[in-house]
């Protein structure tokens, strides 16, 4: 072999070991803030990441930091970014500074499953105004998310039977579309990540939460509770996990495609799981002593009244920051409209 072509070589194999990612590249971390146990845990993440260490033949793993363990929920989209954590679980209510146009999701009367609101987020993060707005700027790539079912209002001491009742109760909040929707039935919001809800129903600091039924038994909140709305559309909350632009571009176009196809597969799974169990849930939290209650004909015509102005008032305060707000709402509700949603 000639010097010329033993150089050639050498060269190709310097390049490939610069452009092929190396084992320690192909151990992710993956942080979030749920308990280990959580049902979304269950349905989201640990599926989704035993699929694609399947799908490459573990090529890729996993070590997966749940709990809160490398930072406050709050912190996940810097941790992320940062490369704290290759994945991380990046809900934007908690940055909706930073990802405010997400919030189009989250306000009150949007969809009445899981899987249809699931559909729609995707849709708008990935190829519309959400996506372009929220993610793009901030160099992170969506890949899997969950739409939960319509909140509702539970309380600690008083039953929702009037308008009146609502007034002045501290109820938990993620903040932004959540607020809006809050203090427009004249309650006070207390804006809080999940996992410090507890604590602060225990001491008094809140009243009662705004929150979907299988979160109030993932964190232990039917033990505090004693009276729950039914049937109403208080908001959701998107669930997501995101990979940073950098963490990205350091796979392999085959290492992308699996886990873009396993997170397709992931997405229909869990948002399918979410609207099957929300019977059972409210069956398990009657079993723990709460009390269910329509609200009354003429309350629930006023409240509905109220929460619809929330979506017109969100957008007209993004509209006056730059944020698109009006274009957001329309694409958004086009979206479910075009699913029948």
């Amino acid at each position: 072999m000639t010097r010329t072509l033993k150089a050639a070589c050498l060269a190709a194999t310097a390049l490939c070991a610069l452009t092929t990612p190396s084992l320690a590249q192909s151990k992710l971390r993956v942080a979030d803030s749920f308990p280990a146990g959580h049902y979304l845990v269950k349905l989201i993440i640990q599926p989704w990441m035993a699929e694609v260490t399947k799908r490459t033949n573990g090529a890729v793993t996993f070590e997966y930091f749940p709990s809160q363990q490398l930072g406050k929920a709050a912190d996940m989209l810097k941790l992320t970014q940062t490369g704290v954590a290759e994945i991380g679980y990046v809900a934007p209510a908690y940055v909706s500074d930073k990802m405010v146009a997400s919030e189009v999701a989250m306000l009150p009367g949007g969809f009445k499953t899981s899987c249809e609101g699931t559909r729609a987020y995707l849709q708008a993060a990935r190829n519309g105004l959400v996506g372009q707005q929220d993610y793009a700027p901030n160099k992170i790539k969506l890949l899997l998310a969950v739409a939960l079912p319509p909140y509702q209002i539970l309380t600690a001491k008083t039953p929702i039977a009037a308008e009146q009742d609502l007034k002045g109760q501290k109820l938990r909040s993620t903040g932004g579309a959540q607020d809006l929707t809050l203090r427009s039935i004249g309650a006070t919001p207390v804006r809080m990540a999940a996992p410090e809800t507890y604590e602060s129903l225990s001491r008094g600091t809140l009243d009662g939460v705004l929150f979907p039924l299988d979160s109030v038994i993932s964190y232990n909140v039917e033990k505090l509770v004693k009276y729950s709305t039914e049937g109403e559309n208080f908001g959701s909350f998107i669930v997501a996990y995101s990979i940073s632009d950098q963490a990205w571009a350091k796979l392999t176009p085959e290492i992308q495609k699996a886990m873009l196809d396993a997170a397709e597969e992931t997405n229909r799974s869990a948002c399918a799981a979410v609207d099957q169990q929300e019977a059972e849930t409210k069956q398990k939290l009657k079993d723990a002593g709460v009390t269910f209650a329509p609200l009354p004909a003429a309350t629930k015509a006023s409240v509905a009244s109220k929460l619809g102005d929330v979506g017109a008032e969100w957008a007209k305060g993004l509209d006056g920051r730059g944020k698109k707000g009006t274009e957001v709402l329309k694409e958004f509700q086009g979206i479910l409209k075009a699913a029948g949603g």
